[in-house]
């Protein structure tokens, strides 16, 4: 019950929302040129995270964009901890997303997939 209503929620922010892509597939992080985003990232237009920023969103290349899984991420140089939306991912395109943010010692993130049934 709790489950479809979070999803909901979500499917509903994402809907009402302009995704902006600010860093895309291939390009560098502006502040480390050697960390190479994997897929399209970016932002929802209009939402605000804990970071005081749109909440972030990966896109991936399935046409449909429902929200296929969320990451919980903890950065400790950033001292923080921010959800970041997954959109039209693949299952492959979630494990790089992942391993993508899995990379240091300081950084670290889980997946929650949206169950099928929702």
């Amino acid at each position: 019950m709790y489950d479809e209503a979070f999803w909901q929620l979500l499917t509903t922010l994402v809907g009402s929302s302009t995704i902006n892509i600010d860093r895309p597939r291939g390009t560098a992080h502006p502040r480390y040129p050697d960390v190479i985003y994997p897929l399209d990232y970016g932002y929802l237009s209009g939402t605000t995270s804990g970071d005081g920023d749109g909440i972030d969103a990966w896109l991936g290349s399935q046409p449909e964009r429902r929200i296929n899984a969320i990451l919980i991420t903890v950065d400790l140089t950033k001292r923080d901890s921010e959800i970041k939306l997954l959109i039209g991912c693949t299952s492959q395109e979630q494990q790089t997303i992942l391993a993508f943010h899995n990379r240091s010692a300081n950084q670290s993130a889980i997946l929650v997939e949206r169950p099928a049934r929702i």
